[in-house]
């Protein structure tokens, strides 16, 4: 949902160290909190980026790149190497330009509201907060801004083409040479598989999107770590795990989870997929499959099955009488599909000790955010199941969630028919009352 729609960048949010999978490859990993790695010879710390002020004036243009590179050289012998690894051969030049702290809050920001208008953006911060998933004072693009200003260090934008590295983390450095190496192959794929084709436009569809963002980001984490292994040393490796900053990592961990785990999913469930389609088909042609059929669903990310099945999401829609139920003076404000990794992290909004994954077995689901007179506002997130051992499942789950919704004040319920789950948020008894006519639900 919302601002994980930064469709249009491709980021290098290099979180951790470098960790091990089974062989036959080793790839870096992306992890929940950077941590430095001991028996690093040397530690070249990762630029701390200040807060981006959503407020403050925007620059007339973002950063371009610079007609002279002067690191052409190693930025040559990376690209080589990384279309060796990639199998897959430029099409046109891609311009590599060094950003410092203002020009990425300035390019995250002009990215932001231009694939996130401002009634978006504001819709989707009432849902979030409704649904106590940010808090209550919070601005949900200073959130966003934070979370990403604090753990981008490089950026290709679809848009202009252009591929950006943070300052302090240049391409001498291990780091840098990675960051580059990462970034390098998603020029890579956007020439090959034109990536803002591939992501689609539509708003409604965070699930889908969420899963398309993991396979490049996947790929690009698997491609990388294969340059790295190849180019770089054991002492380099360790340089760049040992490349850590602490206000990175506080600010990561104190970003919402709404926020925080679908950055992380992208990298290391991506990176999952990507290591697993590599080693199945020996090689980059099981990658380049997934590309030919993407994955539609963050369920199939998560399960391998349900990748190969192909299985679609099960199609679920705001009733077409709603808001002639409802009556005048109501409209939806927002719909989107919150997948199985979304709901995951409702369910633990309730209880952090729900597992892994509490809502294993989704079959499809549909989030509305229906607003009326005087201000009056509910979120229905409409829910199919696999089976009635999943719906029962998700419902044992999702009641702490929905307590602390009403402890909180909500006016919320949980209602269950077969394999059908139905959640209502409303601000008011009332508001409550309507839905549940409109939704033809009777008695609890």
């Amino acid at each position: 949902m919302l601002l994980a729609r930064l469709a249009v960048l491709v980021l290098a949010a290099v979180l951790g160290g470098c960790s091990s999978t089974p062989p036959p490859t080793v790839v870096p990993s992306v992890t929940a909190a950077p941590t430095a790695s001991g028996g690093a010879a040397t530690s070249t710390p990762r630029p701390s980026a200040p807060a981006c002020d959503p407020s403050a004036p925007m620059p007339s243009a973002v950063p371009t790149p610079n007609a002279a590179d002067p690191d052409a050289a190693l930025h040559q012998a990376i690209e080589s190497k990384v279309e060796e690894i990639r199998g897959l051969k430029p099409t046109a030049p891609v311009l590599p330009q060094v950003l410092d702290a203002a020009g990425l809050c300035a390019l995250l920001r002009e990215t932001m509201t231009r694939e996130n208008p401002a009634d978006y953006t504001a819709a989707t911060e009432r849902v979030y907060k409704q649904l106590l998933l940010i808090p209550q004072d919070a601005s949900l693009l200073r959130l966003s801004l934070d979370l990403y200003a604090g753990q981008v260090i490089g950026v290709y934008d679809q848009y202009a083409k252009h591929l950006y590295v943070v300052a302090g983390t240049g391409v001498t450095t291990p780091l840098g040479q990675i960051t580059y190496a990462h970034e390098f192959t998603h020029a890579l794929q956007d020439q090959a598989f034109d990536l803002r084709k591939l992501q689609g436009n539509a708003r409604d569809q965070g699930d889908r999107g969420l899963a398309i963002t993991s396979l490049v980001e996947g790929d690009a984490v698997l491609s990388m770590g294969l340059w790295a292994q190849a180019a770089l040393t054991a002492q380099q490796l360790a340089q760049a795990a040992g490349a850590s900053d602490p206000a990175s990592a506080a600010a990561l961990n104190a970003s919402p989870p709404i926020l925080r785990e679908p950055l992380l999913f992208a990298y290391n469930a991506g990176m999952r997929m990507a290591v697993s389609a590599y080693q199945n088909a020996g090689g980059y042609s099981g990658v380049d499959a997934l590309f030919a059929v993407p994955p539609s669903t963050t369920e199939q990310v998560l399960h391998a099955d349900k990748l190969a099945a192909h299985e679609p999401g099960v199609p679920v829609s705001v009733p077409g009488t709603l808001l002639t139920t409802l009556g005048a003076g109501w409209k939806i404000a927002l719909e989107d599909t919150l997948g199985e990794l979304q709901l995951g992290i409702l369910v633990r909004t309730g209880d952090p000790k729900a597992g892994t994954d509490p809502a294993a077995g989704w079959g499809g689901d549909r989030l509305a955010l229906i607003e009326g007179p005087n201000g009056a506002q509910a979120t229905v997130i409409d829910t199919a199941w696999d089976s009635q051992a999943a719906a029962d499942a998700f419902v044992a789950a999702a009641g702490p969630y929905v307590r602390q919704l009403q402890t909180a004040g909500g006016h919320a319920e949980l209602y269950e028919s077969g394999i059908r789950v139905v959640l209502l948020v409303a601000d008011s008894a009332p508001t409550l009352n309507l839905l549940r006519g409109s939704y033809a639900i009777v008695g609890h």
